[in-house]
């Protein structure tokens, strides 16, 4: 469990090293985005990813790393948005926004953790294909629950979605390196 949790760490470092960069270059414009733009961001991720696992052949040079990332990335920003709200202006510093990714990865690692110890690392047993289908279910869901105003009746919350795409991106990921 501990090389999960260092394997956890240096795909979530890449991810901040590229939110950090890319705050720099934009600043905070994305906290302009309601949750479902962002939805549709990691929609679209997603769907790439899915296209190059299944196509053989590519006609744009970025491959499915970097399409992970970006759901990482654009879920934790929805996670910063459920928590803040919808800004009309870029609002937030590097700092700020740098704390609050922070924070969102803290609590998300937690919860992969726990259920890492529950389930026993099956993870390690799923093909990338399975990860990258999880995640769109997850996207389709999290779409459906938009629709539904954000409720739900027994489900977990779109908060808990967003988590679970991260963690199986963070999977994917340490899958694509090994």
């Amino acid at each position: 469990m501990s090389e999960t949790s260092k394997q956890y760490n240096a795909v979530i470092e890449s991810c901040r090293s590229l939110f950090i960069n890319k705050m720099k270059d934009y600043g905070s414009a994305w906290r302009i985005l309601r949750l479902p733009s962002l939805t549709d961001q990691i929609f679209i991720k997603a769907q790439r990813i899915r296209g190059l696992q299944q196509n053989k052949e590519q006609k744009v040079d970025e491959g499915q790393v970097s399409e992970f990332i970006g759901i990482i990335n654009y879920s934790i920003m929805a996670l910063i948005q459920l928590e803040k709200g919808v800004a009309e202006q870029p609002d937030l510093s590097l700092e700020d926004a740098t704390t609050l990714f922070d924070e969102k990865v803290s609590v998300t690692k937690q919860l992969m953790m726990d259920k890492n110890h529950d389930y026993g690392e099956a993870w390690r047993e799923m093909r990338v294909s399975s990860l990258t289908d999880l995640i769109l279910q997850k996207l389709l869901r999290v779409k459906q629950i938009e629709d539904n105003k954000g409720k739900t009746l027994v489900s977990e919350g779109i908060d808990a979605n967003y988590q679970d795409m991260i963690n199986y991106a963070v999977f994917a990921l340490i899958h694509l390196k090994e």
